[in-house]
């Protein structure tokens, strides 16, 4: 059974908005912390943000009032709510577990998500 599974990548218009899913095979309480990270073409993995067991959360600072990352613990998904979208948000969007020291454990396959002008 896959940890993690992304879904939600797609095409959409700069200044637009969509959510991205992350389902995880079990309990999300078994890790410190889920997060999303990205990596644009040509660049490394960057993070995006995080939410950890007690369900603080975490952004990266370019991200911060745009993005948001939340959690529905009844069905062990974390969502990353991206608004105001715009071309350099262009990347693979992947969703992480990480450990008790934030190590990172697995990561899903990714999803891309493609911004237009």
């Amino acid at each position: 059974q896959v940890p993690l599974v992304e879904s939600g990548g797609g095409l959409v218009q700069a200044g637009g908005s969509v959510r991205l899913s992350c389902a995880a095979s079990g309990s999300i309480f078994r890790y410190n912390g889920i997060g999303w990270n990205r990596q644009a073409p040509g660049k490394a993995r960057d993070p995006v943000a995080t939410i950890s067991s007690d369900g603080t959360t975490n952004y990266a600072d370019s991200m911060k009032g745009r993005f948001t990352i939340s959690r529905d613990t009844a069905k062990n998904t974390v969502y990353l709510h991206m608004d105001s979208l715009k071309i350099e948000d262009t990347a693979v969007y992947y969703c992480c577990a990480y450990g008790t020291t934030w190590e990172e454990r697995y990561c899903g396959q990714g999803t891309q998500v493609t911004v237009s002008s």
